[in-house]
């Protein structure tokens, strides 16, 4: 008879070797291997860890969770970092702690929230489903970041915050947002699912404002499939933000403990009688937002390939950078501020000079080159949008353009050489056309 350690060696071991059988990566070939926008990349690593944790059986969220979470704490140099089960989640986090009785100068019903009109309604949900006010500003063509000189002008009575997505991972002008927020007395939220690892002047996105969210989805810059995560700067807000994200209960316990402050049946809240279970006291209006300990053991293995991962997207976003370039006529390539240093998600490009966006996805679609539109376009014309209550600055003139003209490409760590070089061959034979 085994023992269990030699029984789980010889499964894990056998993973590693499924892994090369059925998961090792496939050569490219040049019109026949779709090149995907995005995607998932890992080794055994990441099987073997998960594995490694359904063996455990600790199905909620347990051991790997919490090691991960104390990795991005310190990545962040935050004061707590919560795991959620999406950045769509963290988001939600994020503003419902805002809105939290226990929040001291909380936002309340109409209240404003200035944001981009370019975003992902996951960023925008948040703010209506709150009973708060989004006020919209134009973006940068370029940058497609929410447009800096507007966001003095945006401010009015009632704004009470700033929520920010560094689109594409190219970090938005953190000095004026920061300036703005500081001398208007406003909340800073960033949205980092696009930019882990991007920095502004150094700094690290996510670490300018009071929280800041991530997510793991597959297309992002770690996966664990589904995933999500929010670092937050002051220790009594990541209190209420992991009630929130715990049913909204006010005990603070980590899974599997069950009287961290010593006194579980010796409180009074509420109007609940005195020695009430402190793990079943409800102190914020909350969800269970929680990941699986399953999830965590993959994200802890990509934590370790991160440094590579960003690295590998620099590099396909210069060799497109380099290779459009011939064809500025046509496409009006990405821009960034001086002091940022972008982990891209993707390759943004805005047509021009008579070129219309549908003929050339259409192309590159035809020659199996995936691309994307750059999120909701002008959020406000989507159907489920469209008579939201809002308070729009200026003419969103650019956010239009955005709608109409623009897209991007993946730089994935997926993405090869060959690649690159495929995809900037198919863009030249399509403007020589």
């Amino acid at each position: 008879m085994m023992t269990q350690e030699e029984a789980k060696k010889k499964i894990l071991d056998a993973v590693r070797e499924y892994y090369q059988i059925a998961h090792a990566p496939k050569p490219f070939v040049a019109g026949t291997t779709r090149i995907p926008y995005a995607g998932r990349v890992f080794d055994a690593a990441e099987m073997v860890n998960l594995a490694d944790s359904s063996l455990d059986f600790w199905l909620t969220a347990g051991p790997y969770a919490l090691k991960l979470e104390q990795r991005l704490k310190k990545t962040f140099s935050a004061r707590e970092y919560l795991l959620v089960n999406s950045g769509s989640s963290a988001n939600l986090v994020m503003v419902a702690t805002l809105c939290s009785l226990q929040m001291e100068n909380r936002l309340t019903a109409g209240d404003e929230v200035i944001t981009p009109a370019v975003t992902f309604p996951s960023t925008l949900a948040p703010i209506l489903q709150h009973q708060l006010v989004p006020v919209f500003v134009d973006c940068e063509l370029g940058t497609y970041n929410a447009d800096p000189r507007l966001l003095e002008a945006a401010v009015g009575p009632r704004t009470r915050a700033i929520f920010v997505p560094h689109t594409l991972g190219n970090p938005c002008d953190m000095d004026t947002i920061c300036a703005v927020a500081k001398k208007r007395n406003l909340f800073l939220l960033e949205d980092c699912c696009d930019a882990f690892g991007s920095t502004f002047d150094g700094k690290l996105c996510g670490a300018f404002g009071e929280m800041a969210s991530l997510s793991f989805f597959p297309a992002h810059h770690i996966t664990m499939g589904e995933g999500g995560g929010v670092a937050v700067k002051s220790a009594a807000v990541g209190k209420i933000a992991k009630s929130i994200r715990d049913w909204g209960r006010d005990c603070w316990c980590d899974p599997g403990v069950a009287n961290t402050c010593g006194k579980r049946f010796d409180w009074q809240l509420g109007d609940l009688p005195r020695g009430y279970d402190h793990k079943f006291i409800y102190s914020n209006i909350g969800y269970n937002l929680k990941l699986t300990d399953m999830q965590a053991a993959i994200g802890f293995a990509q934590m370790d390939k991160l440094p590579r991962f960003v690295e590998a997207r620099k590099r396909n976003f210069r060799r497109l950078y380099e290779g459009l370039k011939p064809y500025e006529e046509f496409l009006l390539l990405p821009q960034w501020h001086a002091k940022a240093d972008v982990s891209w998600f993707g390759f943004p490009i805005t047509v021009r000079g008579g070129v219309k966006r549908f003929d050339l996805v259409q192309w590159l679609e035809k020659n199996l080159i995936d691309s994307r539109q750059i999120f909701g376009g002008n959020i406000l014309r989507q159907p489920g949008y469209q008579h939201i209550q809002r308070r729009v600055v200026g003419t969103l003139e650019n956010t239009d353009r955005v709608m109409n003209d623009s897209f991007f490409l993946g730089v994935f760590p997926g993405i090869t050489d060959e690649m690159v070089d495929y995809v900037v061959g198919k863009m030249g034979a399509f403007f020589k056309r």
